[in-house]
């Protein structure tokens, strides 16, 4: 059974597509036949002309699906959340910091482990289907992505690495990385900025060490979905992980903003968590959506 947050800052642009004939990285993006022997003239006529984008050292042929453009391309790989003392980094530090503290393993060692290099080009069914999201998904449409290709696109989340490291044998981590979108510019949104994910699996043992008789509570049954639960999940399992999951984000946010900050919980959907929820924290008199959480999809755990 397992617990997914993620700290959010949802952002919409950039329309113009990558020209066929533009050079990314001094490398062209039409290539013909390489050889230095001569070639017949029909034969170079007849050879397609395929054009591609390279980035971060590989080539992507572009197809229909292609719409990543020069301008977000010459974002990638820039790492601010990498670079020492950016604001990026200094925040991430901190969070990373507050984990390292709060939670350690059996061994005296973290709890959890922080991946913050993975690539931000990930595979479509890396960043949709292995989070369960259907095909007609609204997510997945051109308009709010940036495509490579039909296979390939700059990720739209960190959730885009979960089932690579969940299927790695990863039960406690954080992700962090910079994430694209197709978002309309304004004072709070850009086409590029950042996320920090949090997951954690549990074991039957590990949910239920600290309840006392906690003798026949288990995590799994053969129930229906309702609007609490997952269909095969106990009440009693849900309700001790949602209970983890918002002390956890609790603690984390006022170690960042302070003792006296005002939290907030909102019911929300999400494809690859249920329940599902939004913390909230007033700022300046209004309330701010800060990060999306819920309890993950045992299917998606499962596969």
């Amino acid at each position: 059974m397992a617990m997914l947050w993620k700290f959010v800052r949802v952002t919409k642009y950039s329309k113009i597509a990558l020209s066929p004939k533009v050079k990314v990285r001094g490398i062209p993006t039409c290539s013909r036949h390489s050889s230095s022997k001569s070639v017949p003239s029909e034969f170079v006529a007849n050879t397609p002309c395929v054009k591609t984008v390279e980035l971060l050292g590989k080539a992507y042929p572009q197809d229909d699906y292609s719409n990543v453009t020069e301008k977000i391309l010459s974002k990638v790989g820039k790492n601010l959340h990498n670079k020492k003392h950016h604001p990026l980094w200094l925040i991430k530090e901190q969070m990373k910091d507050h984990f390292y503290k709060q939670y350690i393993g059996h061994h005296g060692t973290p709890l959890f482990s922080v991946y913050d290099d993975l690539s931000p080009v990930v595979t479509v069914q890396q960043n949709f289907d292995s989070l369960l999201i259907p095909q007609n998904h609204a997510s997945r449409r051109k308009e709010d992505n940036y495509y490579l290709n039909r296979d390939h696109m700059l990720r739209a989340h960190t959730s885009a690495h979960q089932w690579d490291l969940i299927h790695s044998g990863l039960d406690a981590f954080l992700a962090v990385g910079d994430v694209y979108r197709r978002d309309t510019i304004d004072n709070t949104h850009y086409p590029v900025f950042h996320q920090m994910e949090g997951v954690r699996l549990f074991s039957c043992h590990q949910l239920f060490s600290n309840v006392k008789d906690d003798e026949g509570l288990r995590l799994f049954e053969q129930g229906h979905r309702t609007a609490h639960k997952q269909e095969c999940h106990t009440m009693e399992a849900v309700r001790l992980v949602e209970f983890n999951l918002k002390q956890v984000l609790t603690k984390l946010m006022t170690h960042i903003f302070g003792d006296e900050l005002q939290v907030r919980w909102v019911d929300c959907y999400f494809p690859f968590t249920h329940p599902s929820f939004e913390m909230e924290i007033n700022f300046q008199g209004e309330w701010m959506e800060v990060l999306g959480c819920g309890v993950m999809e045992q299917q998606l755990v499962n596969s």
